[in-house]
Order: C-alpha cells, then structure tokens, then sequence
C-alpha cells in the first residue's frame, strides 16, 4: 500500500508468479494433433509468449483497481464542452442486452427480426420529428463519419443535378470543430474560411464576400462552438440558398435545442447528430457511437442503402435506390447504440426533450454568471448549453489554461475542453448538461473560484497539478511524440 493508504499500480506482469494460473480446461475430447501438422512452420513461435501468471482473482483486482483510477460520468463530473458528457440511464443498457435484439446476426431472415426492423423505422421517424428533416440514415458510425456522409449526400446532390464542376467549395466558420474542414477536404472540397462577428455569431457581411455560384455548401453548427446561438441564421440560410448551395448541420451541439427549435425550421437541408451526445449513449471509451444523418426530400434519393421501409406484411429492407452513395457501414450502423438512443428518446417523450434542453441551458447560463468575474468572458451574451471563458487573465500570473484543467483532475472532476476553439485565447469551453444538481455546479463554481485565486497568490501549486493521482504531471510533447507502449 502507498502511504495514502491507495493500493500500489503495477502492471500485471509484475504481479506474475510462477506457476499461478487462472484456469482450468476440461480433458481433451478430441485426438491430440501437434501444432505444425496444423500450421505452417513459418508462422510458429519458436519461443511461448512472455504471458503474466496470475490466479483468476489476481486479475478481477488487478483490473478493478485500474477501472477505479478512470473517470467517467459515473463517477464524477464531466463538463467536457462539445461533447455532451452526459449521465447515461441504466435502462438504456437494459433494454440493449435484451436477447431479441442482442442475440440477432444482421443475415438473418428479415422475417425473424421484425422487431428490431421496427426500431430502427421508428427512430427513424422519431429523428425527423425532432429536427424537421424528411428522411434519415442511421448507417454513419459516429459524428464525423455523419460529416463524411452528409458531405457526400451533398456532392451527389450536385452530380445529378450537372453542377458538381461548379459547386467545389464548402464554407466553415472560424469557430467550427476540426472534423468540419477535414471532412469537406476529404470529399474533395475546397475548404472556405469565414470569420465571426464580435458577438461570435457568423460574420454576414463577411459571408456575402465569399458565397458564390461556386459554393456547395456551409457547415453550421448551431448554437455554434462558443455556446452561442446564431442570430442571424435564416438570413444565412437566404444566402447560401440563393446561390444554389445547401446548409448543412452539425448536430454535435443538438443538446441546446431539443424540443424548442428544429434545424429543418432553421432553414437546413442536411443534418447530422450524434446519438451518443444528445440522445444519451455511452460516449468515448463506453462506445461505438452512431452518428445519423438527415435530409430534406430533395436529397433522399441519394441516402444510404438498405433503407428500412413499411408494408402491408411487415418491415423490410429496400435496395431500390439507384441514385443512391451506396453503403457507408459494413450492414445497417451501430445497432445496439442506435436501440438506447431510441429507449432514451421514447422514455423521455415531447416533453421531457424539451426539458433536456431548458436544463441544459439554465445550468449552463447559471455558471457563466457565476465565474465570469473571475475569468474573461470574451462574449457577453446569454450562453446555450455551453459557454467558452478565457484564461487570459490568469497567463498574466504564469498559469495557462492547462493547469487549471490539471488542477480540476485533484478535485476529482474532468477538466472542460481547453484550447478550443482557437479563436479564444487561452479557452475553457465549459457544458454541464442538464444532469448535473445545483450541488455539482456549486461546488465546480467553487473549485474554479478557488483556482483563480491561486493563480495570483500560489501559482506553483497549479503548476504541480495534479498532486493526488496516481498519474502526475506528464511530459505531454514527450508522451506524444515517444510513447512508451511496451512493458519489459
């Protein structure tokens, strides 16, 4: 035991003694063959692997141990901007490891899985229903594959209509996420950069100087990466359309809005969300994620096939689409992640969404005002469900936004983003959702109070942050670029 009375983290291969083992096998049933009468020698080891010895509770310890040290929005306070770290009901998982959804092979006869057929035509209803799209595909593996997707849904849309040589630029905002650009570089787009305004919405006037016949498309995020919401966006939406292009969502920021506006009454053509976010599946090292795009009826010739459709005798699914981009996921999508998204959505009900949405911002909006004498607050504004402060003021004194990310670790609570979006100096994007108590916010408000005082009084202590992990302070450039992967 270390002194602070936690266990001592060592890797399993020093926990090895030999001659332990944790299990047992029955006696062979089956004739004896000797390994190279099955294979062929080159691919024989010459030497038996350098494997851990260990009992069977050797290693339930061992791992639990390790299991106890990450954090997760089961154990604590998550409010990591952009990402929707939000609680994850339980009867979500429930209902995903029933045995007539879990047990099912997607070879199966479409007669022997008209249940799950029937999730996925009604999610896909509920979808357009909450964002104003006319038809949806849940193929796209996770958000920027969503991107990906839409993206190509646009370039089809293009094609057919004989104006792809034309349509070669897609727009971004300053203030976007990283995947924006990547994902229209990757189509084959070339990437235009737009600059906000000073109260972080879309810079219009700016906007007008590069909007052209030459303009596919302008990828939105709405309320956008500062947590603000774009006040202007049915004149933007005016603009890219007069010019023939299409408006694209980014739904990683749906959180904000559900059950209050839609993306479809907003003037948006392509909209693609996050299920793991918004629609409370596991997220991040609890995935896969799923990632669905949806369209208005323009565009649903072009979707993903198989699409699921309804008849007198049943669901099936339809090839039928000859303008179809074809497949984008090995068979129908994250199923399992798709099926607690669609308990999430039908447990919660109109009502409940909406609720999601007011929460999110009331939460939000209550820790701005909080902290915003202590930090900058570059944009002075009512936030949505997330707001981005500045550690501008606490670099005067030598600490930088990432001590006071390290400093939140001690307190056992996950650092927000930091660093994003680059048009902020110095950020702290900062999204409690709506599952967190006015207890959590208070004590956050605290910590963070207490860290800028520090930063003027004992900036050496953030420096040194964080003190109680078992993990201190790395070398992060280091780790990066040598890691250190392989125990010997």
């Amino acid at each position: 035991m270390r002194i602070d009375g936690t266990a001592e983290v060592k890797v399993i291969f020093e926990e090895s003694v030999s001659g332990r083992k944790g299990y047992s096998l029955p006696d062979l049933d089956v004739p004896a063959q000797e390994l190279d009468q099955l294979l062929p020698l080159e691919l024989l080891r010459q030497q038996a692997p350098v494997l851990p010895e260990v009992s069977e509770v050797d290693v339930i310890r061992h791992f639990t141990r390790l299991s106890e040290r990450n954090h997760g929005v089961d154990s604590g306070f998550y409010p990591l901007g952009s990402c929707t770290m939000k609680y994850n009901p339980k009867i979500n998982e429930d209902v995903a490891v029933l045995a007539g959804f879990q047990s099912i092979h997607p070879y199966q006869p479409e007669s022997s899985c008209q249940g799950a057929l029937e999730v996925l035509f009604d999610l896909e209803k509920c979808l357009c229903a909450i964002t104003g799209m006319d038809a949806f595909t849940l193929q796209p593996a996770a958000g920027a594959h969503g991107e990906l997707t839409g993206l190509m849904l646009i370039k089809a849309y293009h094609h057919h209509r004989g104006q792809l040589d034309q349509k070669r630029e897609v727009i971004v905002p300053d203030s976007a996420h990283g995947t924006n650009p990547a994902s229209a570089a990757l189509c084959g787009f070339k990437v235009v950069e737009v600059p906000s305004d000073a109260r972080g919405n879309v810079d219009v006037a700016a906007l007008r100087q590069v909007v052209g016949p030459q303009t596919a498309a302008l990828m939105l995020t709405n309320p956008n990466t500062l947590g603000l919401f774009e006040e202007h966006i049915e004149e933007i939406a005016q603009l890219i359309h007069e010019a023939g292009g299409l408006l694209y969502y980014d739904g990683a920021n749906a959180n904000a809005i559900l059950g209050v506006t839609r993306p479809g009454d907003m003037g948006f053509d392509v909209v693609h969300l996050n299920l793991h976010k918004t629609f409370a599946a596991p997220h991040g090292g609890g995935g896969p994620g799923s990632g669905p795009v949806g369209v208005k009826k323009d565009l649903i010739p072009f979707l993903p096939v198989p699409r699921v459709i309804q008849e007198a005798e049943g669901y099936r699914f339809d090839f039928d689409f000859p303008q179809s981009i074809g497949k984008v996921k090995a068979y129908y999508g994250n199923f399992l992640v798709a099926l607690k998204a669609y308990t999430y959505i039908r447990q919660m009900g109109p009502s409940g969404l909406k609720a999601v949405a007011e929460n999110a911002v009331l939460n939000a909006n209550y820790l701005m005002e909080q902290l915003k004498e202590y930090y900058d607050l570059p944009y002075q504004r009512r936030c949505m469900h997330e707001f981005v402060l500045s550690g501008a003021r606490q670099k005067e004194y030598g600490v930088k936004t990432l001590d006071l990310a390290k400093g939140l670790l001690d307190y056992g609570i996950h650092a927000p983003t930091i660093y994003f979006p680059l048009i902020v100096e110095e950020a702290l994007m900062i999204e409690p959702t709506e599952t967190e108590s006015k207890a959590t916010l208070d004590q956050f408000i605290a910590l963070m109070i207490k860290m800028a005082q520090e930063a003027i009084e004992s900036p050496e202590k953030l420096h040194q942050a964080p003190q109680r992990l078992p993990v201190r302070r790395l070398d992060e450039a280091g780790a990066a670029r040598n890691p250190d992967l392989k125990w010997s």
